[in-house]
């Protein structure tokens, strides 16, 4: 294999999570006076850490969010996640076919590190990773699509960038990796390709994936 790292995101890639956030996240819009649909949020919110939906929210109502957005939102997803996520179709086969070849692999995802950890638990991923494996936009000062997740996790994985694979589902992942100096394979099963540009490959199964990094 050609790449020294394979940086997973975690919501749609890892764990089928976006339906389920993205639902509750339009839903909660529209309760605090933000109207906002579920294609809307796909369209808008999908792979963003909190601090860029508050910043979007600001620039459009000119009002914040409530205080208290951030902890109710995180409430209900939990919730959901606990009673419905499912891992990925694929993606465990693929981190056995890295573990296999002694690829190394880690998480870099714009959600908090209590959203990742919750949602590894429950698909029941968490194992494969482990705490030193795990890279949140927390770690960092900006999310994406700034590189500084990547570029960290890359740096406390020991990996130059340029060594390193990141698998994206989402425009903002795309546009980070492509600005960390990765090459980025876009899933998408949730996303047209056309708007993932700058991916150096698209795929639509995970079972195309390893194919895809050899």
């Amino acid at each position: 294999m050609r790449y020294d790292l394979v940086i997973f995101d975690n919501d749609g890639v890892l764990v089928d999570s976006e339906p389920l956030s993205n639902r509750i996240l339009a839903a909660y819009l529209t309760e605090v006076g933000r109207p906002t649909t579920y294609e809307e949020s796909l369209r808008d919110y999908m792979g963003s850490a909190m601090h860029r939906i508050h910043d979007v929210v600001l620039e459009r109502y000119g009002q914040r969010l409530p205080e208290e957005f951030d902890e109710t939102f995180h409430a209900r997803v939990f919730e959901a996640f606990r009673r419905q996520l499912e891992p990925v179709p694929g993606v465990t086969e693929v981190l056995e076919k890295l573990a296999a070849d002694g690829v190394p692999y880690c998480v870099g995802s714009s959600g908090s590190h209590e959203r990742i950890r919750v949602a590894l638990h429950k698909t029941g991923l968490f194992a494969r990773f482990g705490d030193e494996r795990i890279f949140s936009s927390q770690d960092v000062g900006r999310g994406k699509p700034a590189p500084d997740l990547f570029l960290y996790a890359a740096r406390q994985m020991g990996v130059a960038p340029e060594r390193c694979a990141v698998v994206e589902d989402s425009p903002l992942g795309v546009q980070a990796a492509v600005a960390a100096g990765m090459d980025v394979y876009g899933f998408t099963a949730m996303t047209a390709g056309t708007k993932l540009a700058g991916a150096t490959a698209l795929f639509s199964d995970m079972a195309e994936l390893p194919h895809l990094l050899q």
